[in-house]
């Protein structure tokens, strides 16, 4: 997979270690050339119509926006491909990619894996029908000894507000969420004086194509619908380290993990 120079120095990784530290997210700019990004799309855009899954649907998760059943009007509009890395030769090298590989060894302080069992998903999010994903930290849902991965989001296009880019809240990745600030899905509560304070300091991760946000499984994060005329396309993959391992018999123990290899500067 062609892309940008591939090895930061360490004087850019550290700047990077220490903005993720701080903030819980970082965005990496250009990681993937064009002509990747329209082999990809390409790819995408042919297992779309027709429908190659598996695949979730927005008439499934129930969000905001979201058709009622798959009986509904755009009931059948896919919200992800499910099981990117297995997909083609040119997903696992996004998956695997070494710059990005080199920031996750380092912001990790160990090896690297891809997980199979989390996100390792294509984002289809299709103008009409999308949905609006609400405030929720990912670790929630995922069985680790620890609560330290990390999820990528490379961006196929381009990314805003109108098109329902990621929201998030700085810094969340360092708090603890008394279960009574959640619903019964685990999203937090935006009736609660104490959560409308937090979701007050969100701020939109507008992308531009061929960047890459990563950001930590304890970051609050939410997305809004596509709004835009346009289908909105992402890849996303979530990462572990090495010694890091999903609880037996959990979802996170369904599937293999993949290791990275990361260049060194």
């Amino acid at each position: 997979m062609a892309s940008q120079p591939i090895n930061l120095s360490n004087a850019q990784l550290d700047q990077l270690q220490a903005e993720f530290a701080e903030q819980g997210y970082v965005v990496l700019p250009n990681v993937i050339g064009q002509a990747d990004r329209t082999g990809l799309v390409e790819q995408i855009r042919a297992a779309i119509e027709p429908l190659v899954g598996p695949a979730e649907f927005e008439a499934d998760v129930g969000y905001p926006g979201a058709p009622v059943d798959r009986s509904a009007p755009g009931g059948k509009t896919p919200r992800r491909l499910l099981h990117a890395y297995a997909r083609s030769a040119e997903f696992k090298a996004l998956a695997t990619h070494p710059q990005v590989a080199q920031v996750l060894g380092r912001f990790l302080a160990g090896p690297v894996c891809v997980s199979q069992c989390h996100h390792n998903c294509i984002m289809t999010k299709h103008p009409g029908f999308s949905s609006a994903t609400l405030w929720h930290q990912d670790v929630r849902y995922w069985s680790y000894e620890r609560p330290e991965l990390i999820s990528a989001w490379f961006a196929l296009g381009q990314e805003t507000q109108q098109n329902g880019a990621l929201w998030v809240i700085p810094g969340t990745h360092r708090l603890d969420f008394a279960t009574q600030r959640l619903d019964e899905h685990l999203f937090l509560r935006p009736e609660l004086v104490e959560n409308q304070a937090l979701i007050e300091k969100a701020e939109v991760v507008e992308l531009q194509a061929g960047d890459v946000l990563l950001f930590h499984c304890r970051l609050l994060h939410a997305a809004g619908r596509n709004e835009s005329e346009t289908v909105k396309l992402s890849t996303v993959f979530t990462y572990h380290r090495q010694d890091n391992r999903p609880t037996a018999g959990t979802r996170s123990d369904r599937f293999p993990s993949i290791e990275m290899v990361a260049d060194r500067p």
